[in-house]
């Protein structure tokens, strides 16, 4: 496994001084970096945050290896039901190892396709149902806290289109203690997998709530967790030239904190990779986007994540990149050496413009594009830098989905806030369960109609 991370054109002499950052800034930013590993281990240590433990979970990921053997053959499609961390990390896996989405080949027992039922538009779950045979489903319903709305609403629709035997068809991915996904799955005999209490659902790729719908797809989980496991000893040590989580997140906070770039722009240059970029939005932006530091100082941090696509945003976001405004740190994600070249005809066709490409490839056309993406923006002083997988199998997405973690929990660290909880979404949540009628949560309807009365009244 090998991850290597670039930030040669992070720094002033690429860049200039004003966007770029010196030798100085950098050596006086490292004590800041050790103190935020110690502090994160110590953390971890501690039982409260336990992402870093999940890759050495030996028995749970011979537990879900042995169910997806069991029940392999016995469905051509795995419906997933979940929101955010519950499911963006099964898209990334499946996008990651089994090719990008719509272009997979053909959905067979021995090659089951993920429908990822993530939002509650009933055009999406409609049409999911309209294209799967529910003698031929197996659904994973995923909710840690076992009552996510979004999630609750869309199971319930497949439940009872799955039919009076359709709890043979339901696998759950939930807490081991509480919650009413728990009590019902309990209830109706689902097969059931459990989420540690320490670990969020951003933070979750790599507990069951990744590995379970990964197992059923056919990705190799051990090798997986086999990468992710050797990624979470080299986040360990005390070695920035030796630990790329730490020393991108150094590089990453003392861009966005001493020069003032409050937007990373994620920008994988593979579309295998697209589906982690939208994982990485979700665990960038909800770790770190806080009203408050962990002394309680108002600090409003945040620096907010773009997912675009090399080449293809080339073509629509690139010209704002490139002369909007100086605020953006951009991050490419590239692979060494792709599955196949994509040879281009030798054949020559008399038209410059066709000729110059004959007999070259597509991986080396997007390596050359990247390359000079990259360098055009250094010409620009816009500061760059670059992730490089080796290969992308499941041993190096499994250990780059780790170092994106610890890149994360150790840059909140350096920010002093809590990069594991999530406050901000809550009264959203709140509200919903109001409106929709839950118990316990009226004064959240009365509190949004008060809203509504000012709004009428502003409206005039």
């Amino acid at each position: 496994m090998k991850i290597h991370f670039d930030d040669t054109n992070l720094r002033a002499a690429m860049i200039g001084d004003v966007h770029g950052l010196k030798s100085a800034e950098i050596k006086a930013g490292q004590p800041e970096a050790l103190k935020a590993l110690a502090g994160f281990q110590a953390l971890v240590e501690e039982g409260r945050y336990g992402f870093p433990h999940q890759p050495f979970q030996t028995a749970t990921i011979q537990e879900i290896e042995r169910f997806g053997a069991q029940v392999r053959g016995s469905f051509d499609t795995v419906c997933l039901a979940g929101i955010g961390g519950s499911a963006l990390g099964a898209w990334a896996l499946d996008c990651g190892l089994r090719g990008p989405h719509p272009v997979q080949g053909a959905f067979t027992p021995t090659h089951p396709r993920l429908v990822i039922l993530d939002n509650v538009d009933p055009a999406l779950t409609l049409a999911a149902l309209e294209s799967m045979n529910p003698k031929k489903t197996l659904v994973v319903v995923i909710a840690k806290s076992g009552a996510t709305a979004e999630t609750v609403g869309a199971f319930l629709i497949v439940r009872d289109w799955l039919g009076p035997q359709g709890a043979k068809r339901i696998v759950a991915v939930t807490s081991e203690g509480r919650g009413d996904l728990k009590v019902l799955a309990t209830r109706e005999g689902y097969p059931t997998f459990h989420v540690p209490e320490n670990v969020g659902g951003r933070f979750s790729v790599l507990s069951p709530v990744g590995l379970v719908p990964a197992a059923l797809i056919g990705v190799n989980i051990r090798k997986l967790c086999k990468g992710a496991a050797g990624m979470t000893r080299l986040a360990w040590l005390p070695d920035l030239a030796r630990n790329p989580a730490l020393r991108s997140a150094l590089m990453l906070y003392l861009s966005w904190t001493r020069k003032n770039k409050p937007i990373q722009v994620a920008f994988p240059y593979s579309n295998r990779l697209w589906g982690t970029a939208f994982w990485f939005r979700q665990l960038w932006a909800e770790s770190l986007g806080k009203a408050k530091t962990r002394q309680g100082e108002t600090v409003h941090a945040g620096q907010t994540p773009v997912a675009a696509l090399g080449t293809t945003d080339q073509h629509s976001q690139v010209q704002l990149y490139m002369e909007g405004p100086n605020d953006k740190v951009h991050t490419f994600w590239t692979v060494a050496r792709p599955a196949s070249p994509g040879r281009i005809p030798r054949q020559k066709l008399g038209l410059e413009g066709f000729d110059y490409l004959a007999g070259q490839s597509l991986a080396k056309l997007l390596d050359v594009e990247q390359r000079s993406t990259a360098a055009a923006l250094a010409a620009n002083h816009r500061p760059n830098c670059a992730f490089t997988l080796d290969r992308l199998d499941e041993e190096h997405l499994g250990a780059f989905l780790q170092l994106l973690e610890f890149q994360t929990a150790f840059l909140g660290e350096m920010l002093d806030i809590n990069a594991f909880d999530q406050e901000g979404v809550e009264l959203g949540k709140k509200f919903t369960f109001g409106l929709m009628g839950r118990k316990g949560f009226e004064s959240y309807r009365e509190e949004y109609q008060r809203y509504e009365t000012k709004r009428a009244q502003v409206r005039g």
